[in-house]
């Protein structure tokens, strides 16, 4: 089966194929929307929050995420995985930064790896990119900058924003960013930018007109009937199907049902 390289994320973009991508975690859910035919799986560090159960992303070390990088890498044949870079494992400098996605692509096997920021780390992408390390850009809604935006709050939502976010693309793509990101931008602004660069943009939280979508898995299949987004669309009752499932089992262990002698082995 052939592995998607960013050359193939290219090609489809120029076709006008709207690209697919997943946030997942583990071989397991990697296998299973690798199966369905998903683009690319991102390994993001909102694993702080979703797997960890922390408030923000901000406490996910590199040693972690190039942990779960490699296991969703072992469940996906076909998808390209993407590794997201966590909280000050890449601003302290450019050479932390090679670093740290030099170990996400060699330890981790990842096809590419992502960053947030804005202008001010274009000349990182640059040097990433010139030693062969594909990146995707993080613009918008900026999960590891949480104390500095005030929360997650919407960005670009009037010109002098949506001029900036587009000025931030566009430096990313001259630096040789092969995507970007564009998570919790007001619709008009996140079309602005898709026509801005000729490179794909891939939307969360930023409305229909981004070169392709992104959704995390968990959030998708409705685990949690708590988190109701305005941007989330949930494809399954998750939460009822698991916890439906645990109960019939919770009865069946306590009524003696199960396990029958057929769910064990007689001895010869």
């Amino acid at each position: 089966m052939k592995k998607i390289r960013i050359t193939d994320i290219a090609d489809k973009y120029r076709r006008g194929e709207r690209l697919t991508m997943i946030t997942a975690y583990d071989a397991t859910f990697a296998r299973l929307v690798d199966d369905a035919g998903i683009d690319m799986i991102l390994v993001g560090d909102s694993l702080g929050m979703v797997i960890q159960g922390h408030e923000t992303t901000l406490p996910v070390t590199i040693d972690e995420l190039i942990y779960h990088t490699r296991c969703a890498v072992r469940g996906a044949a076909r998808a390209m995985v993407v590794a997201d870079l966590p909280f000050m494992s890449y601003q302290a400098s450019r050479t932390q930064a090679m670093l740290a996605a030099g170990r996400a692509m060699k330890e981790g096997d990842a096809g590419a790896v992502k960053l947030e920021g804005g202008v001010e780390m274009a000349e990182t992408v640059r040097l990433l990119a010139a030693a062969g390390i594909p990146v995707m850009a993080h613009i918008g809604l900026r999960p590891q900058r949480f104390h500095q935006m005030g929360g997650y709050k919407m960005q670009g939502k009037n010109s002098v924003e949506a001029s900036e976010l587009i000025s931030e693309a566009k430096a990313f793509e001259e630096a040789g960013a092969f995507s970007i990101l564009i998570e919790g931008v007001a619709i008009e602004t996140a079309r602005e930018i898709t026509e801005a660069v000729k490179i794909p943009t891939v939307g969360i939280g930023s409305g229909p007109y981004c070169s392709g979508q992104v959704l995390v898995i968990y959030d998708l299949m409705g685990f949690n009937p708590d988190f109701k987004p305005s941007f989330l669309k949930t494809y399954a009752d998750g939460y009822k199907l698991v916890t439906d499932a645990v109960k019939d089992y919770i009865a069946d262990v306590r009524d003696g049902s199960f396990p029958s002698e057929r769910h064990g082995v007689h001895r010869s």
